[in-house]
């Protein structure tokens, strides 16, 4: 009985990761690693865009402290000799995850590495925006987070079922940030909308056969039998004008979607974005 206190779980000493870019890949590493202990719940801290000796010297003090290991992948040769050598008066176990493959490779190529952070994100940058457009139109779909309107590329408009979520899909998957606000009758249009440029906002144009198709197929896919306002004819054409008029009221550009595919559509679009600001704006 008087033992018990010894297996009393203690959080374990923390990992330090440090990095001259984002600290993408050494947290990919320790994750990766974490994963083969199970049950185990190791604080992980990432100082990311590490230039200076003073940020180096300041993680290595706290490392110290709470008996940390630090793993880096520093590019800067200076900065990560430094970073080993102030660690190893301090007593702080260091990762190097770069140093002995640049190393190795200096001696193969007979060259010298750029050393320049964030390299590796630099020369992927056409990968990397296409991730966070993709990200940006995953997280504004269907009206949500309209704060953020004005940081979107396009903003695409329609009534329920005019195909505004595989449209944005598709432009988001090319890099273009979008985000889609649906028509709802009788709703005001978020205010944000009127803080983006009305050029960068696409109204979608259906016809009401198609859009009463498309309802009435998804109508039964969910199992709803009998008639609804949601597939009622008056009602969605009271909605198809509407949207219309909304449009033509704010100025917005109108792209008819009937019977179109989405690259069609997207091509129309992109045109003329890029016709009238040259090019995406991007953050």
């Amino acid at each position: 009985m008087g033992h018990a206190g010894k297996h009393k779980t203690q959080t374990p000493p923390p990992i330090y990761i440090i990095s001259g870019g984002a600290g993408a890949s050494g947290e990919q590493v320790v994750e990766t690693v974490l994963a083969q202990f199970r049950d185990v719940q190791i604080p992980i801290h990432k100082i990311a865009h590490t230039r200076h000796r003073k940020q180096v010297r300041d993680v290595v003090l706290k490392a110290s402290r709470a008996n940390a290991t630090i793993v880096h992948t520093l590019v800067d040769a200076d900065l990560r000799q430094y970073l080993i050598q102030l660690a190893g008066g301090e007593e702080v176990v260091t990762v190097d995850l770069m140093g002995p493959l640049l190393d190795r490779l200096t001696e193969v190529l007979g060259r010298k590495p750029e050393g320049q952070p964030g390299l590796y994100r630099h020369l992927r940058r056409n990968y990397f925006d296409r991730i966070a457009a993709i990200e940006f139109t995953l997280a504004h779909d269907d009206g949500k987070n309209p704060q953020d309107l004005p940081r979107a590329d396009i903003v695409l408009t329609g009534v329920s079922r005019s195909g505004k979520t595989p449209l944005s899909m598709y432009l988001g998957v090319l890099g273009w940030k979008v985000a889609n606000v649906p028509l709802i009758l009788d709703s005001p249009l978020p205010s944000e909308l009127s803080q983006i440029d009305r050029g960068r906002v696409f109204g979608l144009d259906i016809d009401l056969d198609r859009v009463l198709h498309h309802r009435r197929q998804r109508q039964a896919r969910r199992g709803s039998i009998g008639p609804s306002a949601y597939t009622d004819p008056k009602i969605v054409c009271d909605e198809v004008e509407a949207a219309r008029a909304l449009c033509h009221k704010h100025r917005f550009s109108m792209i008819s979607v009937t019977d179109k595919p989405i690259e069609t559509s997207a091509d129309e679009i992109i045109e003329a974005v890029t016709r009238r600001f040259g090019d995406w704006s991007g953050d």
